[in-house]
């Protein structure tokens, strides 16, 4: 099996890929991260899973990098992290009885032979019709402040939510492990028979 990196240093990216049970390495892949002018959400994302996952050709010659990125749209703008607790309410005073659409590129890079698959996966977060006050306990008990949206879907946040939609639930916290294993297998490497 080819080695693996994963260009993030997201401790929520390299647990959804630890269940994968593969080897990988971690690498921080040192990339400007900013939109370019009229960028739309889904282009954002793919751009960057593949500027991630190329940034670290030059040192893992000989492996399949993996590259993601994530963006929440929120009321058709793309929402960033919000980083403090009052900016985090605001986010989800926004999102509460709405659809909030996450993008999630995905990249897979053979640094080797210079084969590149991306991917853009959408997925639909339903929010129930909050509180101010259960949202400033949800921010105040979660501190979800490094996270698109405002919340830790696999934590307190999943109490927030109506339902969600979308072909991975792994994808929501970062990383579309469907699509990675079946990226993976076009290299030859199958987590079943690693």
């Amino acid at each position: 099996m080819k080695p693996i990196v994963l260009a993030s240093t997201s401790p929520f990216r390299r647990s959804l890929l630890e269940k994968l049970g593969i080897p990988f390495i971690t690498a921080a892949p040192e990339v400007d991260e900013t939109p370019h002018q009229g960028e739309d959400a889904r282009h954002l994302v793919t751009r960057l899973a593949q500027a991630k996952a190329q940034a670290l050709k030059e040192r893992y010659p000989h492996h399949l990098i993996i590259g993601s990125d994530q963006v929440c749209v929120l009321n058709n703008q793309i929402a960033g992290k919000p980083h403090s607790e009052e900016n985090a309410v605001r986010q989800l005073m926004l999102a509460r009885g709405t659809i909030v659409t996450f993008y999630t590129g995905l990249a897979l890079y053979n640094s080797a032979n210079g084969q590149l698959q991306t991917l853009c996966e959408p997925f639909d977060v339903h929010f129930r019709h909050l509180t101010e006050e259960e949202i400033r306990r949800y921010v105040q008990k979660e501190q979800p402040l490094n996270c698109a949206g405002s919340f830790k879907s696999e934590g307190l946040g999943i109490t927030l939510f109506e339902r969600l939609e979308g072909k991975d639930p792994n994808t929501l916290v970062g990383l579309p492990l469907i699509s990675l294993c079946e990226m993976l297998r076009n290299e030859d490497c199958n987590p079943l028979l690693a």
